[in-house]
């Protein structure tokens, strides 16, 4: 791929490995590792984690595992933006994402149509060399699950109302209606709380996500009952599944940081889960 314009990646060679073969090998390793139940429908789309591949690669291996076999010509990740910047969502400016494992060109085409839909409801920009790693960490696995070529549509949200999330996922969905796509929704969830009290957290805010309720996952940390980083990411992708046909959400893993780290006193909590639609008997 002869791209004119990449965006470099700040975070290989601390998040993940930047030599291409042992992280080639690594997720490799993550993905035969993972037990996933039999798939049971049209697969949409996926929740994973976004920590360091060494905190939470296996609970994200166990969500791209689903994409095994599939061949999306579009690739959605959503994530929250961890930097401030005026606006609501935000993507690259640049042309392709790098990883050690290639190049993965952006589809500017739809990126512009997108900005057209939601101009005067959201304040979307693009921004150049962004730092953030919530989207890129999913990029390597994608890389792995899914040998054909596909364009990706990066999403970044800093505002992460009901409103901006429902409003981008019913306009993502009907710019990929008849197209064939997946999507990522990137988030970790509660932080640095004791791992029991992290559980049941953790727990009570996946219970909304296995529901399908993207507006219960929103307000979750309102209602002090849940939290994490990507709510609004999380719900855009299933407002947009919705409107693309999901009907189920099924839970496939739960860790946090003290299953690696042996720190049980402060943790962040990993979940990830499949999104699609059930097969009509």
């Amino acid at each position: 791929m002869n791209m004119t314009d990449i965006r470099p990646s700040p975070i290989a060679g601390t998040w993940y490995p930047r030599n291409p073969d042992i992280l080639r090998q690594s997720i490799d390793a993550q993905l035969l590792a993972a037990e996933i139940p039999p798939l049971q429908g049209e697969v949409l789309g996926v929740v994973a984690p976004h920590a360091g591949h060494r905190y939470s690669g296996d609970v994200a291996a166990h969500a791209f595992k689903c994409f095994e076999g599939l061949e999306p010509e579009i690739v959605v990740v959503v994530s929250p933006l961890h930097s401030h910047y005026p606006g609501d969502v935000f993507t690259t400016e640049h042309d392709a994402y790098s990883t050690p494992l290639g190049e993965i060109p952006v589809d500017l085409e739809l990126l512009d149509l997108l900005n057209e839909r939601i101009r005067g409801h959201i304040v979307f920009k693009k921004i150049r060399q962004d730092s953030e790693h919530s989207l890129e960490i999913e990029l390597p696995f994608l890389q792995r699950v899914l040998p054909h070529p596909f364009r990706l549509l990066p999403l970044m949200i800093l505002n992460q109302t009901s409103s901006i999330a429902e409003t981008l996922g019913q306009v993502i969905a009907q710019l990929l209606k008849g197209k064939s796509s997946l999507f990522v929704a990137s988030s970790d969830l509660s932080h640095f709380y004791p791992a029991v009290v992290a559980r049941e957290y953790d727990e009570a805010f996946l219970s909304r996500i296995e529901a399908f309720d993207p507006e219960g996952v929103v307000n979750a940390e309102r209602e002090g009952v849940g939290f994490a980083c990507g709510r609004g990411a999380i719900a855009t992708v299933l407002w947009a599944a919705r409107q693309l046909g999901a009907d189920q959400v099924k839970l496939l893993r739960y860790a946090h940081s003290g299953d690696v780290t042996g720190d049980h006193h402060s943790v962040v909590g990993y979940g990830s889960a499949l999104i699609y639609k059930a097969k009509i008997s």
